[in-house]
């Protein structure tokens, strides 16, 4: 009888002693857990860092548009391994509305205008007290409208808010662009939808206290100028642009303004023929 009682005790505690063990192991396993997540979490974002500064370097070849484009499949990636990246949402944006805005197939703008506003939308979600996601997504919009007149329709609220935004967050974001944001919204809108001459030279002119040196910007304030009958200066505006040195960043913009103030020299001087 006392064998039996001490056999049953032995395999009491042997029991206890094996649930002891699997407890412990599944504390252990839980504390692991947490290690092998944050672990996971570090990589994805250092391979979305990785592509979004790749992007970052073909960006700077944006006057090649095929550059633009790998760029953009770059961050798509950088998405899909960090879908809460803000570097990578915003200048989705950015760089769809450089590409809307330059490429030749009506098909590709569409779609790169709708991406863009879809990724300012995302960078807006996910730091709605910066700048860039606002600005980009402003700017899509502004695509966006310029391309379609129901689109316009839709968007000149939408333009308006965002680049007010951008305005309250930071005033001189990029050299006063959002300024230049607003201006060309004013310059460009039919008078029906709120379009005013006089307020886009108001808000262009407040831009260049924070972008003197921002030559689209000023290219746009030449045309409000010209739209206004000031062409003297409207030519003042222009052969300030001639004898600008470009930014090295932003090489291609200063091309642009170049040759739209090109253009429109030569509208004034046949219209004063």
């Amino acid at each position: 009888m006392e064998i039996a009682k001490t056999l049953s005790k032995l395999k009491l505690v042997g029991f206890f002693g094996w649930l002891f063990l699997v407890v412990l192991g599944t504390i252990s396993c839980r504390n692991k857990v947490p290690e092998a997540v944050d672990r996971s979490a570090t990589n994805d974002k250092a391979v979305a860092a990785e592509s979004i500064s790749k992007a970052d370097d073909l960006y700077r070849e944006r006057e090649d548009l095929s550059k633009v484009r790998q760029a953009l499949a770059l961050l798509r990636q950088a998405r899909t391994a960090d879908y809460g990246s803000y570097e990578a949402a915003w200048r989705l944006a950015k760089f769809n509305y450089y590409l809307g805005d330059h490429t030749d197939n009506d098909r590709e703008r569409d779609a790169a205008f709708r991406e863009g506003i879809e990724a300012g939308k995302i960078a807006v979600q996910l730091a709605d007290d910066k700048p860039e996601g606002h600005f980009w997504l402003g700017a899509n919009y502004g695509g966006s409208a310029e391309d379609s007149v129901v689109a316009g329709l839709a968007n000149v609220e939408d333009i308006r808010r965002e680049m007010e935004a951008v305005l309250k967050i930071d005033e001189g974001y990029q050299s006063g662009s959002a300024y230049l944001g607003l201006g060309e919204l004013y310059l460009r809108a039919p008078r029906i939808l709120g379009g005013d001459t006089e307020k886009a030279i108001n808000y262009l002119e407040q831009g260049l206290k924070f972008g003197s040196n921002n030559a689209l910007l000023r290219v746009r304030l030449a045309e409000a100028y010209e739209a206004a009958n000031r062409d003297g200066d409207a030519r003042r505006e222009i052969e300030f642009i001639m004898k600008m040195t470009p930014h090295p960043d932003y090489i291609p913009e200063q091309k642009q303004a170049i040759e739209e103030a090109r253009k429109l020299l030569e509208k004034m001087d046949r219209n004063r023929r």
